[in-house]
């Protein structure tokens, strides 16, 4: 089950007091009870309802207060690195790399493309849970599938980015040898 950040579903600071906790709790079972005509959300309520019960308890409070302080550093944590500029410039350097390893197993071993996650691993010298973000792209664009014994396999989608990668690197090359 995922995390379910009830201050901002209650739209309070994790400092409120219980008072403001039972306020803000009345006013939104109000607003989103199930017989309210104009603005009843049944789903919505239930969430209500489930935070209210959570921090309005001290012992219930306190353990939920923990593991948002957890969640809190994991959202953090994302934060960081979507601020790393280098991030996307990294992420398409690494499925260039990714896709260019597929094509080159396709072209030497037709019949036999396949490579295993830690195969790919050893070979772009990275643990395997680091590729899980690449190879889920790459198999979302169509550009590699998983094949029947488990392993992935460039797609003929792949082998055409491929080679628009490859030349658009060896344009970029030109204007680079030109210019010094």
């Amino acid at each position: 089950m995922s995390f379910i950040d009830y201050y901002e579903l209650l739209e309070i600071s994790p400092n409120a007091n219980s008072e403001t906790v039972e306020r803000v709790f009345r006013y939104l079972a109000r607003r989103f009870h199930p017989d309210n005509q104009a603005t009843g959300d049944r789903d919505r309520f239930d969430l209500v309802l489930e935070a209210f019960d959570i921090l309005r308890d001290a012992a219930k409070r306190a353990q939920y207060d923990a593991e948002y302080r957890s969640h809190s550093s994991t959202v953090l944590q994302l934060a960081v690195e979507a601020n790393d500029f280098d991030c996307a410039g990294g992420d398409a350097d690494m499925q260039a790399r990714l896709l260019a390893l597929f094509y080159v197993r396709r072209r030497r071993e037709v019949f036999n493309p396949g490579l295993g996650e830690f195969e790919i691993a050893q070979m772009m010298g990275c643990p395997p849970e680091r590729l899980d973000f690449h190879l889920w792209y790459l198999k979302e664009k169509r550009w590699i599938a998983r094949m029947e014994d488990g392993t992935f396999a460039i797609t003929a989608d792949g082998v055409d980015q491929a080679g628009a990668e490859q030349q658009a690197m060896a344009s970029r090359k030109l204007i680079v040898d030109r210019s010094t």
